[in-house]
């Protein structure tokens, strides 16, 4: 796959409206399950913080990947 085909992928991706607003509930949901979470529940309120992370650079990365940002040096390993 080129540059040019993830670029338009990810752009397709981002525009479907239903994939927005199925990401916006899924991170509402780990955010709420964060805060709601019983007070010693210490992994789970992590569990929950993590997955709200794990949404969001999703979509982070497929916003970089849409206005083509070069992520090949996101790719290598650090020196």
């Amino acid at each position: 796959m080129t540059d040019d085909d993830r670029k338009r992928a990810a752009q397709s991706i981002l525009e479907v409206p239903f994939f927005r607003q199925l990401w916006d509930e899924l991170e509402q949901a780990a955010i709420n399950a964060t805060i709601n979470a019983r007070y010693d529940d210490h992994e789970g309120r992590q569990a929950h913080a993590a997955e709200a992370r794990a949404i969001r650079r999703v979509r982070e990365r497929l916003v970089n990947l849409s206005k083509e940002v070069d992520t090949t040096a996101s790719r290598r390993a650090p020196a």
